[in-house]
């Protein structure tokens, strides 16, 4: 997202860095934001995962980037999708923008199903030495309805 150093930015904006960008700026500071440090959001991260049944998972970190002890199976990952779509509905079409500016940066969704298929509507995307290129998706809720 390159977010300045001690500038205020809207959570919506935060949101958006996130999910469209993969801004990994936009994870530290929303965990930071939200728990006082990104260890402790950590914490949270991983005490939710129990809770929803993610038997496989273990963050060390609010990004996703790799680390010998942060870990997690599709299964998982589908458990904690879900949980989101069904429990924050207000941020779903947020998944679907296909680009995102932010300090004067335009950056696409590097989902690009989104491109190419009118009923695929998120969700996210990434990429690891380890587990090379992942996508979760779902079909859009037109599709569904």
């Amino acid at each position: 997202m390159f977010v300045q150093l001690n500038s205020q930015v809207a959570v919506e904006d935060l949101m958006k860095g996130m999910i469209v960008q993969s801004g990994n700026d936009a994870c530290i500071t929303l965990a930071e934001g939200i728990a006082g440090s990104e260890e402790a959001f950590v914490e949270l991260m991983n005490r939710e995962a129990q809770r929803l049944g993610m038997r496989n998972t273990r963050f060390t970190n609010s990004t996703g980037l790799p680390h010998a002890q942060h870990y997690s199976t599709a299964r998982d990952l589908g458990l904690l999708t879900a949980a989101i779509l069904r429990d924050f509905p207000s941020i779903n079409p947020l998944y679907s923008i296909k680009e995102y500016r932010y300090n004067n940066i335009t950056q696409p969704n590097r989902n690009r199903l989104l491109w190419q298929d009118p009923f695929v509507d998120g969700v996210k995307t990434g990429h690891t030495e380890s587990a090379g290129f992942c996508l979760i998706t779902r079909p859009s809720a037109a599709r569904c309805a």
